[in-house]
């Protein structure tokens, strides 16, 4: 069944990037290039692919939302070491060393680049989106949130359209170690970068624009029920293609259910989740 939320709503864009995503043709000022990070780079590229598979062009404007889940922060096993390095004594871990010596040891502009609100920013700033906007952190349950922050501004008529993402910078030390210590924990060799994201309307303004559906919201369901993540059920993910479960072997993280609906060629599309922190949420999407 579906909320009234989310009823009489279409994804009428789709993006996907992963590794290597060049977003240079989609920057207003391309000298900010040297302030973005990984996770930017895809950020950018997945929104534009969307906002040209809807067939939108131009500044968004006031109208237009941007809702987004961003995982784990990253940072390279290298620039740790570097840090750590520059602010040890003694053999042992100074705060006054942090602070006149190891900051310095690193790129400064590294900061820009691994922040959870960065993709948003730029994302916001090269699509000229003035509209609200909602940036939550970092697993798959955060992006069902983000989907319920889009769903009641378009139904409230706050807005016009919902640009909704995710992104995910995790072939780096730091989230490789987070998983390590997950019980079970991920292997290094599952986890992927990548980033997704939907531009969603209001039927009535689609039909209106002539912009086809490609994806439509056929069941749903969302709830959240604070828990102790050491003492929760299981964290489980289910995907399945009609009615095949073919679960990807990538870990995705906040990117798993927008990617999916990017890349597949199934007519309908079924997710369901269960995370340790209490998120429990399902979908079932049919594709155009």
């Amino acid at each position: 069944m579906i909320p009234d939320l989310a009823r009489d709503l279409a994804v009428t864009g789709i993006g996907a990037a992963t590794t290597g995503a060049d977003p240079t043709a989609f920057l207003r000022q391309r000298k900010l290039r040297k302030f973005m990070g990984l996770q930017d780079d895809m950020a950018v590229t997945a929104a534009a692919q969307a906002l040209q598979s809807a067939g939108i062009t131009g500044s968004l404007g006031d109208r237009c939302g941007l809702y987004m889940a961003v995982g784990y922060i990253p940072f390279e096993t290298a620039d740790i070491n570097r840090l750590l390095d520059a602010s040890l004594e003694d053999g042992r871990f100074s705060m006054r060393r942090f602070a006149v010596d190891g900051f310095g040891a690193i790129n400064p502009l590294l900061t820009f680049r691994v922040l959870p609100n960065m993709p948003a920013f730029h994302v916001s700033l090269n699509f000229d989106l003035q509209g609200p906007y909602c940036v939550s952190y970092p697993g798959a349950g955060q992006f069902y949130a983000a989907l319920e922050e889009a769903f009641a501004a378009l139904q409230s008529g706050a807005i016009d359209m919902a640009l909704v993402g995710a992104v995910a910078d995790q072939e780096n030390g730091l989230v490789e170690h987070h998983f390590s210590r997950l019980a079970p924990p991920v292997h290094p060799s599952r986890l992927s970068n990548a980033a997704a994201f939907l531009v969603v309307e209001r039927h009535a303004d689609s039909i209106r624009r002539g912009a086809p559906a490609r994806a439509t919201l056929v069941d749903y369901r969302f709830e959240y029920a604070p828990a102790d993540p050491f003492e929760g059920a299981p964290a489980s993910e289910c995907l399945a293609r009609d009615g095949v479960c073919l679960n990807d072997p990538r870990h995705l993280g906040p990117v798993s259910l927008a990617s999916a609906l990017a890349h597949t060629s199934a007519a309908r599309l079924t997710h369901a989740l269960q995370t340790s922190d209490g998120f429990r949420a399902a979908s079932a999407w049919e594709v155009a």
